[in-house]
């Protein structure tokens, strides 16, 4: 298997990957895994940019549409699965492509991650009460304070993953970050890292249409659907939250499509300065598919 290939492309929101990857998946023939945390529930379709069938095109994609949003799945529980299904994949292909935005889980397949500590039940329930009592914005001063790392890429809308975050500080001392630093896990395949970018410009302006896009094909729907099910953590992330709190009257609709276009935004920024810290990563816009194919195939040999 050391002669297997495993490439690995990540990029912002709407940057453009699931049209790239589709079609060198095709040239290549190979599959794709999908790292992209959201996408994994079958619950979630619009909300998360989820690839349609069409835009598959006849590329088996997996981890989409794999479980429900009441079930637990951490990047820990991806680590694993996707490893396993890589290395199914290669006793038929000889390159793998793997997709996502999602850093953590990106970082969980190519590198691994220490073993977390376990929170006990009690602080658990002490930093629950902080939220409920202090509210978020005090948890978030406490993120990036103890952890400036992974408060910078974080979503600090999310009370789920702020909330982890000090867990982990409170209980170990350490910042979460470290914990995917330390070990570097040797996998049994090569790894080939390509991030895609846009002028900020022009990624903004796709990711404005986009959300125009998801909220005329129905997302203020499928949030209302979802909303049972809203303190979810797969709901706690931008295209939902900012319903929710909508629906409950904080503000008007023009505000809400307001968030959802801002935050999206901030999103992309967050994702491009985490990947842009790993130097092994190649960079090109989406449009150089020739170079792209190219770098992969001199790999190959």
């Amino acid at each position: 298997m050391e002669d297997k290939l495993l490439v690995v492309i990540v990029g912002p929101t709407a940057v453009g990957k699931t049209a790239l990857c589709v079609e060198l998946a095709k040239l290549l023939e190979t599959e794709i895994i999908s790292a992209d945390s959201r996408q994994f529930f079958k619950e979630m379709a619009i909300g998360t940019a989820k690839p349609t069938k069409e835009e598959m095109d006849g590329v088996p994609h997996h981890f989409v549409d794999c479980m429900s949003i009441v079930e637990e799945y951490s990047a820990g529980h991806f680590e694993i699965d996707a490893l396993a299904k890589t290395r199914e994949l290669f006793q038929d292909h000889e390159v793998v492509i793997a997709t996502g935005g999602s850093t953590l889980y990106v970082s969980g397949l190519c590198e691994g991650f220490d073993d977390m500590p376990r929170t006990p039940e009690e602080l658990r329930q002490q930093v629950i009460a902080d939220y409920e009592n202090k509210g978020l914005a005090f948890l978030v001063e406490e993120l990036q304070a103890n952890d400036p790392e992974y408060a910078s890429e974080v979503d600090l809308n999310n009370p789920q993953r702020v909330m982890r975050g000090v867990e982990i500080f409170r209980v170990s001392g350490k910042p979460m970050s470290s914990f995917r630093k330390n070990k570097m896990d040797q996998r049994p395949f090569k790894i080939l890292k390509i991030g895609l970018e846009r002028d900020r410009e022009e990624l903004y302006d796709r990711i404005n249409q986009r959300m125009d896009i998801m909220i005329d094909q129905g997302l203020f729907e499928e949030a209302e659907r979802l909303l049972p099910h809203k303190s979810a953590n797969a709901l706690q992330t931008v295209g939902y939250k900012e319903i929710y709190d909508y629906m409950e009257g904080q503000y008007d609709r023009e505000e809400c499509i307001r968030l959802l276009k801002r935050n999206s935004r901030r999103y992309a920024k967050r994702q491009l300065t985490y990947f842009k810290k790993d130097e092994a990563f190649h960079w090109f816009h989406p449009e150089q598919k020739a170079e792209i194919l190219g770098l992969i195939k001199s790999q190959m040999k």
